[in-house]
């Protein structure tokens, strides 16, 4: 199938995280990389973040990339700056911003890991997460804007991640950080992630829209959802029984999205992504579904 520009300067990407879970090794774990980028080839996509099964240097990971035609479209980063230096965290981070660099991918997808609970966080219950009240949030700011200015320096720019279970996860965690952090600091609009959080990602749109420079299109089905919270699974457990889906298998509304895209002017990557378990939903099934999702939204 060929690759089709849905706008603009506007990509779109999947991540490998329907064929193959980054945490949870069972998941996927016999299905080759081979398999997760063929499959994203035949479908259209135009690029793939990192995953678990990837190559970690580019001497590998590009004539693999090549061969499907695929670009990288960025990579989780774990940063740990509640608890590092701005220099020791960049001393860590070094490898993997030179990845990036020589695979030409310009995003470095940002999750604070610091200050998570418990030996195995994503197996603890939900509301089990960093006390964001707690920490300095200015000194916090501060050090991922130098951060972010040095990426920026060398090409890259920072996708900041709120995420269920970590430092900034709910709707006023977010419009907090956004408030203090400098522009430089952007902000990965994570649809899925602000669904299952109890925030409105339409409102963040309002709000930050401009921040944002990396979209990850994730739906969440509200039933399995509800008994989540209800009985406060661990993260681990809500993706093993389905929370997380594709967009437009879940209970999302996606036109205010639509419409964002449609209508700033943004320019970058809108990657599909879904956590879960492939025995259960067919990675090349729900990818091609997804597929034709967002090429619809995207065309109004």
């Amino acid at each position: 199938m060929p690759k089709e520009r849905s706008l603009p300067g506007v990509h779109l990407g999947v991540s490998p995280l329907s064929w193959t879970n980054d945490v949870l090794t069972e998941l996927g774990g016999d299905i080759p990389l081979e398999t997760c980028l063929s499959d994203a080839a035949a479908i259209g996509y135009e690029g793939v973040e990192l995953g678990r099964k990837f190559p970690r240097n580019s001497r590998e990971l590009l004539p693999i990339l090549s061969k499907h035609r695929l670009q990288l479209v960025g990579g989780w980063y774990s940063g740990f700056l509640t608890e590092r230096s701005v220099v020791e965290e960049w001393k860590v981070a070094t490898a993997h911003i030179g990845l990036l660099k020589d695979c030409g991918s310009r995003i470095l997808i940002y999750g604070e890991c610091g200050l998570m609970e418990g030996a195995s966080p994503w197996d603890e219950a939900l509301s089990k997460k960093p006390a964001f009240k707690e920490i300095d949030l200015a000194a916090y700011a501060h050090k991922l804007g130098e951060f972010a200015l040095r990426l920026k320096e060398a090409g890259i720019t920072l996708a900041y991640h709120y995420h269920l279970k970590m430092l900034v996860e709910k709707a006023q965690e977010i419009e907090a950080f956004c408030q203090k952090t400098r522009p430089e600091v952007g902000l990965l609009l994570d649809t899925g992630h602000a669904y299952a959080a109890g925030a409105d990602y339409a409102a963040i749109l309002k709000r930050f829209g401009s921040r944002v420079v990396h979209i990850h299109l994730k739906d969440v089905r509200r039933n399995v959802w509800e008994r989540a919270r209800q009985h406060d699974w661990p993260f681990n457990s809500a993706v093993r029984e389905g929370m997380f889906t594709v967009p437009g298998d879940g209970d999302i509304d996606f036109s205010p999205l639509g419409e964002f895209i449609r209508s700033s002017g943004y320019r970058g990557w809108v990657v599909v992504e879904a956590e879960q378990d492939p025995a259960k939903a067919a990675p090349k099934l729900y990818t091609e579904k997804a597929y034709r999702f967002v090429k619809n939204l995207l065309a109004g």
